[in-house]
């Protein structure tokens, strides 16, 4: 159960397929990011959430379109799982911020959490029917919010005692919440995970290296 909400790498070919036994033997295999949301070990099973959308161009996302053609018995080949960020349980509350990308990983950090548990746990939807179902402990207030994450986030009092920060999302909401977690509340490294898992309009291979440019430039200061 070590794996449960970490992340694996599926890989397609240049074309989106998952055949990769004709790929040249330097190709790198493109590859897209997923959540473990569901692991059962002694059945070999796996649950990944897919959200299943069209891009501007009328062209599926590599893991949407395989996710929406799929059927029994395909395979795809993937890479992981890498490694977990923790979630340090001795801190005095808790701040999750989360968007529909980070939604797998957010459930799962929630039931790892302790009884007693308070907070706050804002979650960023495109519509209100896209609620789910998640466990959250009792004295942790659940937000579902269609608005800025970052602004339904800094609009909430801030409680007593030494908070730790969970965010991930899109890449201008992440930059937007590092600012005000970061420097506007003083939050220290070893007390938060931050991270984006997209950028709008931006592939996955374009928002590595967009994010990985950032955070360099971001820590230098």
């Amino acid at each position: 159960m070590d794996s449960l909400g970490g992340y694996i790498k599926l890989l397609f070919n240049e074309h989106g397929g998952t055949d990769l036994d004709d790929e040249p033997f330097d190709a790198r295999p493109k590859m897209r990011t997923y959540t473990i949301r569901r692991l059962d070990t002694l059945r070999g099973e796996i649950d990944v959430d897919f959200v299943t959308h069209v891009t501007e161009d009328k062209l599926c996302g590599f893991g949407a379109r395989w996710a929406m053609a799929a059927e029994v018995g395909d395979t795809i080949s993937l890479v992981g799982p890498g490694a977990l960020q923790e979630v340090d349980v001795a801190k005095d509350w808790f701040f999750f911020t989360a968007d529909m990308t980070a939604l797998p990983a957010l459930s799962v950090k929630l039931t790892m959490l302790p009884q007693g548990a308070k907070g706050y746990a804002v979650v960023q939807i495109e519509d209100m029917a896209d609620k789910q179902e998640i466990y959250v402990p009792e004295d942790m207030q659940i937000i579902w919010t269609t608005s800025s994450l970052s602004n339904e986030a800094k609009a909430l009092p801030w409680l007593a005692g030494e908070p730790f920060v969970w965010c991930a999302s899109e890449f201008d909401e992440m930059r937007a919440l590092r600012q005000y977690f970061r420097n506007d509340k003083a939050i220290p490294r070893d007390a938060i995970y931050i991270s984006s898992y997209w950028k709008r309009g931006v592939a996955e291979d374009g928002h590595k290296a967009i994010k990985k440019e950032d955070h360099e430039k971001f820590e230098s200061q």
